[in-house]
């Protein structure tokens, strides 16, 4: 493709998030070739956050995970095609699926998301252990929560905590055993992990930190019963979920001879070795402007801005992806969230006297580099604007009594005054 001209067509493997705004950011852009999006699920595209949320709670059906209904993509000529690619031919440029049939692309995007690990552990096969991506796996869940009474979720990352809240809040026993020494550990300060901690086990949950799964037991069934930690007790479980993170989906690139190092190698415009392929949310390591690191991101946000900054390019207006990350979660009557990107911090500072409603700063060197808020979104809307615009906050100013994100950003304090 000659640089400012449009592809004839462009194929999207990945119908998530990031794979649908592909497509409908194209069209919004006025593009006129053939889009085809490639689906693995047998389902139209729908929103995952749910799925750990108001789904498994029963609280909706399938039909509000839409993203969009199936008349959408007839009016706006998008293909959708329900199959798995099997093979990646980049000299003729077609993708192949596994039924047999190929589609030329102009231009290639690999949305092809991640999948969730699977501890090598004893009895990970038995019936009644269940990992949570897909909405099938959600549908599978809730169905299994229904008839649960000791539920134990392995890893406290965001998907377990969410499903341990849920499963509680369904009035199931629930334990959740987590390896490191805090939950979230890899996303949120020692502060903010406290917190959660204290919340879970304030609703009835048994949170075991530092414990290592040795083993999952069955019954003469084939169901799992037990659940074996390395400190040798016998957790009774009717149902386990595994949260203990995914793994990007980079077969087909790397099949391909695409650049593979934690995610699908790609620049600052996402694109990989090919210049007739990109890759975008889950599966992408892409280099964050910030630091100049290179990051994979699992969140709703980095999928639809990496979608559009390719509409964007594929319609002729190329820029370099700076979008500040920010991420969310649920938990009971709690909400988290997250602006930026904590990649090391040497100092905190807490704002707030309410701990169950604070935001925390961190900082490295002297710079605001992530704000985690709980319950406190006015704090959280104001650290994205303050990240974006990149001012001088420091943890002294931070500090001082009566200091507030809100009135800092918009000159009110004594501290903002002094910029």
């Amino acid at each position: 493709m000659a640089d400012g001209a449009q592809p004839a067509s462009v194929v999207v493997v990945g119908a998530g998030q990031g794979g649908y705004q592909t497509a409908a950011s194209l069209r919004e852009r006025g593009y006129r070739g053939r889009i085809t999006l490639i689906s693995a699920e047998d389902a139209l595209p729908y929103e995952r956050p749910p799925l750990s949320k108001a789904y498994l709670k029963g609280e909706v059906d399938e039909t509000h995970l839409w993203l969009r209904p199936a008349t959408y993509y007839g009016r706006q000529s998008i293909d959708l095609v329900q199959g798995a690619v099997a093979e990646i031919d980049r000299a003729a440029r077609t993708v192949a699926l596994d039924d047999g049939s190929t589609y030329e692309y102009g231009h290639l995007v690999l949305a092809t998301g991640a999948r969730p690990r699977l501890p090598g552990v004893p009895g990970a096969g038995l019936r009644g252990v269940h990992t949570l991506r897909t909405a099938r796996d959600a549908a599978a869940l809730r169905s299994s929560l229904a008839a649960a009474r000791h539920v134990v979720v392995v890893g406290a990352g965001f998907i377990g905590l969410e499903f341990a809240a849920a499963a509680r809040q369904s009035g199931c026993a629930v334990t959740v055993v987590e390896a490191l020494d805090r939950p979230l550990a890899r996303v949120v300060s020692a502060w903010t992990a406290a917190h959660f901690t204290r919340l879970h086990r304030r609703q009835g949950t048994e949170v075991l930190l530092g414990q290592k799964l040795v083993a999952l037991h069955g019954d003469h069934r084939g169901c799992v019963s037990e659940v074996e930690p390395a400190d040798g007790r016998r957790l009774p479980a009717d149902l386990v979920l595994f949260g203990v993170g995914v793994s990007p989906c980079t077969d087909l690139a790397a099949a391909a001879g695409l650049p593979v190092d934690g995610g699908i190698t790609v620049d600052s415009r996402l694109l990989t070795g090919d210049p007739h392929i990109s890759a975008i949310g889950d599966c992408a390591a892409f280099p964050q402007v910030r630091s100049g690191n290179r990051l994979r991101l699992e969140s709703v946000q980095n999928a639809v801005g990496h979608a559009r900054l390719v509409a964007d390019r594929l319609t002729g207006a190329s820029r370099a992806y700076d979008e500040l990350p920010w991420f969310w979660s649920d938990q009971f009557s709690t909400t988290l969230q997250i602006a930026g990107i904590d990649e090391g911090h040497d100092r905190e500072v807490v704002l707030g006297d309410d701990p169950d409603a604070f935001s925390v700063l961190l900082f490295r060197e002297e710079e605001l580099h992530a704000v985690e808020s709980v319950n406190r979104p006015t704090d959280h809307m104001a650290a994205r604007r303050l990240l974006a615009a990149g001012t001088g906050l420091t943890p002294e100013r931070a500090s001082a009594p009566g200091f507030g994100l809100g009135e800092y950003l918009s000159g009110g304090t004594e501290a903002s005054m002094a910029l």
